[in-house]
């Protein structure tokens, strides 16, 4: 949690107050208090929170007084109500007025820390501005969109279509193409920028814990469901839902996913009574999801629900130009950043990047720039120095030949990705791989793209493509 983050906590009881703060203490977490109404309407006046807690309940129910009244301000911070009563219908009726979370009296600390943590997500997310800035000649400081090549100008048109109306969006890409950044801008664009931008990762959940961080769950639904907890799905009524990795749902959960789609209405985990939202989704992924309807993964009612408005983020290998305009763009940042002197990238070392493949897109640029400015000591940044860092980056990109046999890459492959040295290795294994094979029918050729393409079974064109987005030039 950042240092700066203020909370105002709302209740007539001052061991509540007191036992928040000693569970919010090492988070260094600034609390200051309000124990009635007239003293919390002046702190929320005078104040900027980052988030409020406070009991719905006390003087007749005052809280939801100020519940409504947190929501007037700009922006409103998430709003954590508290009760006594821990049933089912205290925590819909605290949602449905608004509140981001509810917690049941007496306060778990293990609750507490999950919603703030929450809360301070929700909120950093929708106050960080994403800025469109193709040609990285305006935005400092903030999250940037940056590329003027035709592919991502397609991308910036469908972006300004798809924001300006409540349509889900599904928005498809390889890993670390910037599907959550392009997520932020759509909802930052759109008509409920005014309220939460709620985010799950459906791939970094375990699975028999996703049902319950989407929907919520019953007090004593399962074993340590000790309280009744609200899910995504509520905290984001009325506002918006980032669903990443939306292929990595199991059959059980697309069913109610799709059932929420359809009738905007769901169950808690272990409960009975339905519960009405108005979500807008927009979701992501980097996998097919034809080819996952085609194995009987994915629902394909499901897939045409999401599938509403389609954006699709090039990978930086078709964004020709891009890479160039991108490693100035991180050179600039990243200085101000580390504090240290701004160095430049000769053109052997941006050459050297454009013509590598980078499966791990934007985000391995990223990085490989980060590190190779740490490693300038303020000298210019060369090839050599690339070189380097491209290995380290990915550490199995090595010539399957080296590596004994097409099964150990693979193998080695797998078990980087099991490291979390790796993502998509599906993807990397296929390309390094089809890259030897034409280097290899080019070779023995001597260039000849006739005899090559009819050795492969491919068609000239296709073999010109791939040739030259594997950088493997002939000489015809």
């Amino acid at each position: 949690m950042a240092s700066s983050t203020s909370v105002l906590v709302i209740d007539p009881d001052p061991e509540v107050t007191s036992n928040i703060s000693i569970v919010l203490k090492e988070a260094d977490i600034s609390i200051t208090s309000a124990a009635n109404e007239q003293s919390a309407i002046n702190e929320l006046n005078s104040g900027d929170f980052d988030i409020v807690i406070s009991d719905l309940t006390f003087d007749d129910g005052r809280g939801f007084s100020l519940l409504q009244k947190s929501q007037k301000l700009h922006p409103p911070p998430p709003f954590i109500a508290l009760s006594e009563q821990s049933d089912s219908r205290s925590a819909i009726e605290a949602v449905k007025a608004g509140a981001f979370d509810f917690l049941p009296k007496p306060i778990s600390a293990a609750d507490l820390n999950r919603a703030v943590n929450e809360a301070i997500d929700c909120s950093k997310r929708a106050s960080e501005p994403v800025a469109i800035d193709p040609r990285d000649e305006f935005s400092e400081g903030l999250d940037t969109l940056v590329g003027n090549s035709r592919a991502m100008l397609d991308v910036y048109k469908t972006l300004g279509r798809v924001s300006a109306t409540p349509v889900t969006v599904l928005i498809r890409g390889e890993t670390g193409t910037g599907k959550e950044l392009v997520a932020r801008a759509i909802y930052q664009h759109g008509h409920r920028a005014h309220k939460p931008f709620i985010t799950i990762n459906c791939a970094a959940i375990p699975e028999n814990l996703l049902e319950s961080e989407l929907f919520g769950h019953e007090k004593g639904s399962f074993t340590g469901a000790v309280a009744t907890r609200v899910g995504r799905f509520e905290q984001a009524n009325g506002a918006t839902l980032f669903l990443d990795e939306i292929g990595d749902l199991n059959h059980s959960l697309q069913a109610k996913l799709l059932r929420v789609l359809q009738e905007k209405r769901f169950q808690r985990v272990g409960g009975s009574e339905e519960i009405q939202v108005d979500v807008r989704i927009i979701a992501a992924t980097h996998r097919s999801l034809e080819k996952m309807i085609a194995e009987g993964d994915f629902r394909e009612d499901l897939f045409y629900r999401l599938n509403v408005a389609a954006l699709k983020l090039p990978p930086l290998r078709d964004r020709i130009g891009d890479v160039q305009l991108l490693t100035g763009f991180f050179l600039k940042r990243f200085s101000e950043e580390l504090a240290v002197p701004p160095t430049a990238m000769t053109r052997g070392a941006v050459s050297r990047l454009e013509s590598s493949r980078l499966p791990g897109n934007v985000r391995q640029l990223q990085n490989i720039v980060r590190k190779a400015l740490l490693r300038s000591r303020g000298y210019a940044i060369d090839r050599e120095t690339i070189e380097e860092l491209l290995s380290e980056t990915e550490p199995a990109d090595q010539d399957p030949k080296e590596a004994g046999s097409v099964e150990q890459y693979c193998r080695q492959l797998v078990s980087d990705a099991a490291d979390n040295l790796l993502e998509n290795v599906h993807q990397i294994a296929v390309g390094k791989i089809e890259a030897y094979l034409i280097g290899a029918a080019l070779e023995r050729s001597k260039g000849n793209i006739s005899k090559a393409s009819k050795w492969l079974g491919l068609s000239r064109l296709t073999l010109r493509e791939k040739a030259r987005r594997y950088a493997i030039f002939t000489d015809r």
